[in-house]
């Protein structure tokens, strides 16, 4: 680029008048803006904290876990800071007491991913062990980030939870919102295509494997025509139930009841017995 280039000038001249305030969605909003790599490093930090032996950071080796737990907290207060000032700059929030309750929350969250370990290592015959599944499995990967995130959404953290998820999205090509409330035990194999919205329940010991979409019919519109928000959406599935691959569950009145069997390829827009059997079949088009 040489010096005073007048065209690029022109161009950055052109972006200024540009302004995303002319759009009724967007707001003026503080200087302070969350940080997509502070929250990809959060999400390192967490699963270091968790699983030490196999999501180690190099100055991991060197610091005390004592040191690890403060330089987690401090990034995590940060960006909660940031995104409140970002979401609201008048909203008061003790983000101090925020980020200590989500750090307190990691045991129990250790615990259940235990959990997905087990159910993943007995639900999968190529699972050789359990270390396996924590060091190369998507889903297991997913799942962690998931639950990770899922903390910081019940507190009602702007943006945050939806840059967690979408990280492990963009990583694993599984897309669960941090909304989802799913339960103990929760198996995904292979995983890629996965679709989980947001208001989405999953009961124990819930198999589901590739290309699984558990959305939304359609939306609700408002007066003006716009997407109704914070409604059901996303359906229910029952404890110990199985979807096969690309099957498609959709609708927040939705209820698949627990055992059932959802076959690959199947679309449903209605409600399952418990311990039904729901499969493809091309006479049924």
């Amino acid at each position: 680029m040489v010096k005073g280039d007048a065209r690029l000038s022109g161009v950055a001249s052109e972006l200024d008048k540009v302004g995303i305030d002319n759009y009724g969605y967007f707001k003026r909003h503080s200087v302070m803006v969350p940080s997509r790599g502070g929250v990809i490093s959060i999400i390192k930090k967490m699963q270091s904290i968790i699983f030490p032996d196999y999501f180690r950071l190099e100055d991991s080796i060197i610091k005390s876990a004592d040191a690890l737990m403060e330089d987690l907290f401090v990034a995590l207060k940060r960006q909660i800071s940031a995104a409140y000032a970002f979401f609201d700059e008048a909203a008061v929030v003790d983000t101090e007491e925020i980020a200590y309750s989500v750090i307190e929350a990691l045991p129990e969250l250790k615990n259940k991913l235990l959990k997905d370990v087990v159910a993943i290592y007995e639900g999968d015959p190529a699972a050789t062990s359990p270390e396996e599944v924590i060091l190369s499995y998507p889903g297991f990967y997913a799942i962690s980030i998931y639950r990770l995130a899922h903390e910081l959404y019940r507190r009602k953290i702007p943006y945050i939870p939806r840059l967690m998820t979408e990280y492990a999205h963009e990583k694993t090509g599984i897309d669960i919102h941090a909304g989802a409330t799913i339960g103990e035990y929760f198996f995904i194999d292979h995983g890629t295509g996965i679709v989980i919205g947001e208001t989405t329940t999953i009961g124990d010991r819930v198999k589901i494997y590739q290309g699984v979409t558990l959305g939304a019919k359609s939306f609700e519109l408002d007066t003006d025509g716009n997407p109704v928000k914070g409604i059901k959406r996303h359906p229910d599935i029952g404890n110990g139930c199985i979807i096969y691959a690309n099957a498609t569950i959709l609708g927040g009145d939705t209820v698949i009841g627990d055992g059932a069997v959802i076959g690959g390829n199947v679309w449903l827009t209605h409600s399952v017995p418990a311990g039904e059997v729901v499969y493809y079949s091309p006479k049924n088009k």
